[in-house]
């Protein structure tokens, strides 16, 4: 073995603990990069294996009737390879263990089986061609309500009761994400898709020959925007309602978003986390270098050369960053599997195409190395330009003049110890800064990883509590006049109610356009308000249209501006309106207008979608029981299910990634610690050694230690929450989309238990540091070095 690998051996086992950390630092970078790449691409790879296999449609659209004999005229489009009519509506599922009914969506399929958007059978088998009393039930339903083939659903569709035989348990590529219109979050207790025979379904739904939703498959190289134009032209005698891509299907929308938000951390946390491993390296191996200083010119003068010295030091630092790397692949690789399962699990896709992503592994183990490598550049070169007879002399002691501050007198207050270490700190400010550093980027992942809840909080608190204030929406079959709604005031424990109206639009502004819903709502309402995402409630204007601000962005519109609307529904009337204002608001984007503004628009009398109701808790059982009753009333949502909703996807998905990101963050923390730690007990061994002969206990020589550490954590932590929060911001910037806005919301608490685990990680490594003052060799360490 040559000279120089085995004095690489010789230090790696002198500092086997700040290679430890080095390396343990390395392995959450790799980690978190291998883990967020591998889970992204094996969801994007599931997402389209499935659509594939499963025949997931490129275009929707939905009419009020129409004929079954159109289905021939759309398959004959240019571009279009397939078409499959439907049925659809909504319907009421009794619970079969009690309760309150539940919500679903219930789709026909042909007799011969489905072309387009083919369930997935998870358990029991698929419908009988020869019976109509049969249903599928989508799984998240299912499991929630303890469903399993072979049970008897109570089913209520267009006001008629009839019982469906459960003969499978399925899932779709198109209700990935099943979530009930209007609702802000799943609920698989309460709403859930079924599929059932077309014959029973058309006669329940009085669309017999007809249909009144198509889904189509595109031929490669098909133009969308042409067939979508097409299928609009065909369905608008029949009262089309618009087509659309999947880009407008929210299941996909959800999705697709996620895996956008996935990529957007992979960038970010492990650039935080090689970033702090760089500087690691680069400081351990300044002071090992210092240290160093004479062996160096003692090999110069040996014959061995500048290369030779600095390949030395890179193969040291390169075993250490290939340990870290090939410890992070694997945990990447587990960490990677256990998310993407956890997704796959979350967004019922049946098949999870997970690969070892040897190549990204490759990748982030070279990265890791890299970064090591260029946090070691600098001690490497101060090396190498050492000259022989210069090394070989003794380090010249370092000038202690006192400091702009010591000679101000700010010192004299101070303790001899808290002296010493206010000298010190003062005298070597860039190793502070530098080791403060370390801590605020600890910091500041702790802050990116907890920052979640409170943004999810602050969206709980801004739409349903302070924006929807109703403890009932109801929606009704067709539009009603007021009176139908205001008639729901006198069942028993309704406090109040407010009528809304709601139509289907595609908003243009230029060669610009968004579909979504414009609501109209009466000035003045104080059960559903405009909150904007700082909690201001905003006052509905009686004329002009208020949007989204996210909607005003994307069609580049402000206020005063013309926006052309073209309503797809009814008379399909078109015509601009002028927006009046800009609400920055946090879900969705919203179009509303006064009820009466949207009523002249539309040319029609005063009609209501819908009600918001404000009812006495004890009663609200009773209440809902009541509608269901009433054969115009197709669904409720309850306020209290919807926030029991959102509770549990918070407390089941996102919480466990929050708690991975916080476990790095916190061994990150310690990392930093140790080597600081480690760094300044090398620096001050000397003369804290002398400090022990002239008198000082064991204790005392502790406390100046600590009390170091302490100071570059005090530095550290209020710099680490000032760039956690430049992170949250960059990071809820990055994850926003139209359908929801993240809010760069952080809670003190936040910013308190970040602090508090850097203190504690502080804590760990100051307790085990009174082992190196107790076994330090005071002979050994003050021996000269001349």
């Amino acid at each position: 073995m040559r000279a120089l690998d085995r004095k690489v051996l010789r230090d790696l086992r002198a500092h086997a603990g700040q290679a430890v950390a080095i390396a343990v630092l390395l392995a959450c970078a790799v980690t978190t990069l291998v883990g967020s790449v591998a889970t992204a691409r094996a969801l994007e790879r599931s997402q389209a294996r499935y659509y594939a296999e499963h025949r997931f449609a490129h275009v929707f659209a939905a009419a009020r009737r129409a004929p079954e004999g159109i289905a021939a005229r759309i398959a004959a489009l240019p571009g279009v390879a397939e078409v499959e009519t439907r049925v659809a509506s909504s319907a009421t599922v009794e619970r079969p263990a009690g309760g309150p009914p539940a919500s679903a969506r219930i789709l026909s399929l042909p007799p011969g089986g489905a072309r387009v958007n083919v369930p997935y059978l998870r358990a029991g088998s698929g419908l009988d061609p020869d019976r109509t009393d049969q249903v599928l039930v989508s799984e998240g339903f299912a499991l929630a309500n303890q469903l399993r083939p072979g049970d008897r659903l109570g089913v209520v569709v267009n006001g008629k009761r009839q019982v469906l035989r459960i003969a499978g348990v399925a899932l779709s590529p198109e209700f990935v994400y099943a979530i009930r219109p209007g609702d802000l979050f799943p609920d698989d207790r309460a709403y859930g898709i079924l599929w059932t025979s077309r014959a029973g379904l058309a006669a329940a739904a009085d669309l017999e020959g007809a249909f009144d939703e198509v889904a189509v498959l595109l031929a490669p190289g098909a133009r969308e925007a042409d067939v979508i134009a097409g299928i609009d032209r065909l369905l608008a005698p029949y009262g089309g309602l618009g087509a659309h891509g999947r880009d407008r299907n929210v299941s996909h929308r959800f999705l697709s978003d996620e895996l956008a938000q996935l990529r957007a951390m992979a960038a970010l946390v492990p650039a935080i986390f090689l970033g702090v491993a760089a500087f690691v390296v680069s400081v351990v191996l300044s002071r090992l270098v210092t240290t160093q200083r004479q062996q160096i010119g003692a090999l110069e003068a040996l014959g061995y050369g500048a290369r030779a010295i600095a390949l030395h030091y890179a193969k040291l630092v390169s075993i250490i960053a290939l340990a870290g790397g090939a410890l992070g692949a694997i945990g990447g690789i587990a960490l990677g599997r256990a998310f993407a399962r956890s997704y796959a699990d979350f967004y019922r896709l049946p098949v999870l195409a997970f690969e070892g992503e040897a190549g990204v592994v490759v990748v982030a183990v070279l990265v890791a190395l890299a970064a090591a490598l260029a946090g070691s550049l600098g001690a490497v070169r101060r090396a190498v330009r050492i000259a022989p007879a210069e090394a070989m002399r003794p380090e010249p002691p370092a000038s202690y003049r006192p400091t702009l501050l010591e000679r101000a007198g700010l010192f004299r207050p101070l303790s001899p110890a808290a002296r010493m270490i206010a000298r010190d700190v003062a005298r070597r400010p860039i190793r502070a800064l530098l080791s403060a550093a370390g801590l605020a980027c600890a910091v500041a992942i702790l802050v990116v990883a907890w920052f979640a809840a409170d943004a999810m909080d602050l969206i709980l608190e801004q739409q349903l509590v302070v924006a929807q204030r109703q403890d009932l929406t109801v929606t009704f079959t067709d539009a009603v006049a007021p009176a139908g709604a205001l008639e729901l005031r006198s069942l028993p424990g309704v406090r109040a109610v407010e009528g809304f109206r709601a139509v289907p639009v595609t908003l243009r502004r230029g060669h610009r356009s968004y579909r979504t819903a414009l609501t109209g709502v009466d000035p003045g309402a104080d059960l559903t308000r405009l909150v904007t995402a700082d909690g201001r409630v905003v006052p509905l204007p009686p004329a002009g249209l208020v949007l989204s601000a996210k909607l005003g962005e994307l069609l580049h519109a402000a206020p005063g501006d013309r926006v052309e609307i073209e309503v797809l529904e009814g008379r399909r009337r078109t015509g601009p309106l002028t927006v009046a204002l800009l609400v920055d608001d946090l879900l969705g984007v919203q179009a509303t207008l006064s009820r009466r503004a949207l009523a002249d628009f539309l040319g029609e009398g005063d009609l209501l979608s819908g009600a918001q109701l404000s009812v006495d808790p004890a009663a609200l059982d009773v209440v809902q029981a009541r509608l269901r009753e009433r054969p115009r009333v197709a669904g409720t949502t309850a306020r209290a299910a919807s926030v029991a909703a959102f509770r549990s996807l918070v407390a089941g998905f996102i919480l466990a990634y929050m708690a991975a990101l916080g476990a790095l963050g916190a061994v990150i923390a310690a990392g930093v610690v140790y080597n600081a730690a480690r760094v300044t007990w090398a620096e001050r061994a000397r003369e804290l050694a002398t400090l022990r002969v002239l008198g000082f206990t064991r204790a005392e020589i502790w406390r100046v230690l600590a009390g170091e550490i302490g100071v570059h954590a005090a530095l550290g932590i209020p710099a680490g929450c000032a760039l956690g929060l430049g992170f949250v911001g960059w990071t809820a910037a990055r994850a926003s989309t139209d359908l929801y806005r993240i809010p760069a919301e952080i809670s003190a608490a936040t910013f308190v238990r970040a602090a508090l685990l850097i203190l504690a990680a502080t804590a760990a490594v100051l307790l085990a540091a009174t082992r190196w003052v107790r076994r330090a060799d005071l002979l050994d360490v003050l021996k000269s070095k001349e």
